[in-house]
């Protein structure tokens, strides 16, 4: 791997680049976007509000997958946990980390009109409460795992044989209720088996996501490890599922972008990485570990989650003025405007987090941005968009099921 790729999979990079697009921004070269700064303070508030609401005692759970398995109720992990019996703690983390995988893949934006109902509960979800219930389900059932012997776990085989016409009954997909970006979730999937089967450092000889708890555990001698290299071995574990067609000295970048404000120089000149799929999927793996004794430390060397929810609440609250032109058509992930709506967002996240910090009275130990945007930035968002425009983002995003 080049230097210059190797740069690109780091958070050090996510957020020199995307600061580098807001502090242009703010110098007046950007054509999409106005930065308010004098509005960042009222976002904190919103942001401290929606967490009190939300989280009165300020114990907050982190971003992550998980909290997506918990809607109405349910502690649909202790029913993962019940089934798997007495599996020592390593299996279960295996296959805690194979539902979070496949579930964090498969949580690309659902659209407004689809909807779930959970057969056990009688209960309809929608959205990423609604994909996380339908993942969950589907992981109980065996769906992504080949060996009907062992149904709790994603594989290699089991995932590269998932088609549309197999995900279609998973999602209760009808023309009715329709899904956005159905064939593209099922195609990573597929590219999930592949990367599966191609990585064995990572992903071991019976290709399943979970052997990354005993790649980066060295099989349970480490009990500490940091964040960032989850992230780095999903980069490098992973890279090749993403169908951006974004390549650098012949690798796959992933969720990484040209962008005219980009800055630097060099082979990586102009090049914005953001990896939220990624990161959200590190956030959610965080858990896992831990539950399986493992202390994940240095968690803000994260980044917070360039998603249409946190920068739905930056546009909302008037953060970021929009151009009258973005507001009135769609746009795909690749397009400029978009990239730049998600870099900006990654960099105002940073700043507004120690304004939430202050005006919930926590400091960066107590309330790392794992938790900000749990408690938080993405509740805020969706809430102003739901008071808004019935829980539509501000920008149309033309989704293919892998990005957003």
């Amino acid at each position: 791997m080049s230097d210059g790729v190797a740069y690109l999979q780091t958070t050090t990079a996510i957020r020199e680049r995307c600061q580098n697009v807001l502090t242009a921004a703010r110098s007046g070269k950007s054509k999409w976007f106005t930065v308010n700064d004098a509005a960042l303070a009222g976002a904190a508030r919103e942001v401290a509000n929606v967490t009190r609401q939300r989280y009165p005692t300020l114990e907050i759970p982190y971003h992550s997958r998980w909290r997506h398995f918990e809607p109405g109720g349910v502690d649909r992990k202790a029913l993962l946990d019940a089934a798997l019996g007495d599996a020592s703690p390593a299996e279960k983390a295996r296959a805690h980390i194979d539902l979070a995988v496949v579930s964090v893949l498969l949580d690309a934006g659902a659209g407004a009109a689809w909807r779930y109902v959970e057969a056990s509960t009688g209960q309809k979800f929608t959205r990423s409460e609604g994909l996380g219930v339908a993942s969950f389900r589907a992981f109980m059932q065996g769906v992504f795992s080949s060996d009907p012997s062992q149904p709790f776990r994603a594989d290699a085989n089991g995932l590269k044989a998932l088609t549309a016409e197999r995900l279609t009954p998973v999602f209760q997909v009808t023309t009715e209720n329709a899904l956005v970006g159905l064939a593209g979730r099922a195609n990573l999937m597929q590219s999930l088996g592949a990367a599966l089967a191609s990585a064995p450092k990572w992903f071991g000889s019976d290709q399943r996501p979970g052997r990354l708890f005993d790649a980066l555990t060295e099989t349970s001698s480490r009990k500490s490890i940091r964040a960032d290299e989850v992230l780095a071995a999903l980069l490098q574990g992973l890279g090749s599922i993403w169908p951006s067609g974004n390549r650098l000295d012949g690798v796959a970048l992933g969720d990484c972008w040209r962008h005219p404000l980009a800055g630097s120089s060099g082979a990586t000149a102009g090049w914005i990485p953001i990896h939220k799929l990624s990161q959200w999927m590190t956030y959610s793996l965080l858990e896992p570990f831990e539950w399986a004794g493992v202390q994940l430390t240095d968690l803000d060397a994260l980044t917070g989650l360039a998603e249409y929810r946190n920068g739905g609440l930056l546009v909302d609250s008037g953060v970021l003025i929009a151009a009258p032109a973005l507001l009135s058509q769609g746009y795909a992930p690749s397009d400029e405007p978009i990239i730049e709506w998600r870099a900006l967002t990654v960099a105002l996240l940073d700043e507004l987090a120690p304004l939430v910090r202050t005006a919930l009275g926590a400091s960066a130990a107590n309330l790392p941005l794992a938790c900000i945007l749990e408690g938080g930035t993405w509740a805020a968002g969706r809430a102003l968009a739901t008071t808004l425009r019935g829980g539509e983002p501000p920008i149309r995003i033309v989704s293919d099921g892998t990005v957003f």
